[in-house]
């Protein structure tokens, strides 16, 4: 009995020593989250899993795009950053990939970061020679303006966003006032969002500037229409993202790059296991953007849709995970 007990505590002190080391080796872990929506549910992601999973002890610290990212090429800090736009600071994310402060790790939207001009999928599935954008401006009558029927519409975002400017510009571009539209100020974020909802709860024809992912084609399946000619970053930069250039030129809209930042430092540190995740760790931007549809209409947390999401999609991310911490992960749900 004794040699029994001898050799059940002999077990259980050689598991919790297992239990210490990935702790130690993982330690503590600054996550950034970014203010948007995508961001705040994976990087509550990666703290339950990290947490649970790999005996971290990780914290989310809130931030932006531009400090977080300048923050960790300059100083290595936070140490991972879940959800990075990297194509919005080329430079920044240059130099300190270059001097050894940070790593890029896959990428958690392999789709990338996309924006253009999108109509519901019930007319693209009724309509399916409307493929691209100049397929579009031959059929106003599809799109209609409520303020003139005999005009088609294309529902523009407020002012001050980057994708109001390129939208307007590719408006000239296509030459798609000639071709009978109307391009609508919305007038806010709220604006765009009620005039997409109310046209889809109805049924109707439209089209409008969007991005993926979001919430809210997560809850209205849309289809993206192709420019119909290559993207020319040279004339991008040049006129179609600068609001008085006067002759913009068609152009497709690029696909931004979104990857998973670490500061060069904690990668060093920590486990292969932990590293192994953040670089498996990847969806779609179809089931990212389900998920915050999710969050919308309950009104969740980001911590809140990251349980949702490993409890409803156990088949998906048990493959971003050594067995032992999937183990871990669902127990602690």
């Amino acid at each position: 009995m004794n040699k029994l007990l001898a050799s059940t505590c002999l077990m259980f002190g050689l598991l919790g020593g297992t239990s210490l080391v990935s702790a130690a080796e993982c330690g503590s872990v600054t996550i950034a989250s970014m203010n948007w929506q995508s961001a705040e549910v994976l990087s509550n992601l990666d703290k339950i899993i990290l947490n649970e999973g790999y005996g971290c002890s990780a914290d989310i610290t809130v931030g932006d795009t531009v400090p977080t990212i300048t923050s960790m090429a300059e100083k290595g800090q936070p140490d991972i950053a879940p959800e990075a736009w990297i194509d919005l600071l080329p430079d920044v994310v240059k130099k300190g990939t270059e001097e050894g402060q940070i790593i890029q790790v896959g990428s958690p939207l392999p789709d990338g970061g996309v924006q253009g001009w999108w109509i519901p999928k019930y007319l693209a599935e009724a309509h399916p020679d409307l493929k691209t954008i100049p397929d579009m401006l031959k059929h106003p009558e599809l799109v209609p303006d409520a303020e003139d029927s005999k005009k088609g519409a294309i529902f523009n975002g407020p002012q001050g966003w980057g994708g109001t400017i390129v939208t307007s510009q590719l408006y000239k571009a296509f030459d798609a006032d000639k071709a009978g539209f109307t391009l609508v100020d919305t007038g806010s974020a709220a604006g765009l969002d009620g005039a997409i909802a109310k046209a889809y709860e109805r049924q109707q024809g439209f089209a409008t500037y969007y991005w993926a992912p979001t919430a809210l084609l997560g809850k209205y399946e849309m289809v993206k229409l192709d420019a119909g000619v290559p993207h020319d970053a040279a004339e991008w930069k040049r006129c179609n993202t600068v609001a008085d250039c006067p002759d913009p030129k068609p152009n497709a809209w690029p696909v931004d790059k979104v990857v998973t930042l670490v500061a060069k430092p904690f990668s060093e540190k920590v486990g292969p296991e932990v590293m192994s995740y953040l670089e498996k760790r990847s969806w779609s931007n179809d089931t990212v953007g389900k998920l915050m549809a999710w969050m919308t209409e309950n009104q969740a947390s980001g911590e809140d849709g990251a349980k949702h999401f490993l409890k409803e999609n156990k088949d998906l991310w048990t493959k971003w995970v050594s067995p032992e911490a999937a183990e871990k992960i669902e127990a602690s749900l």
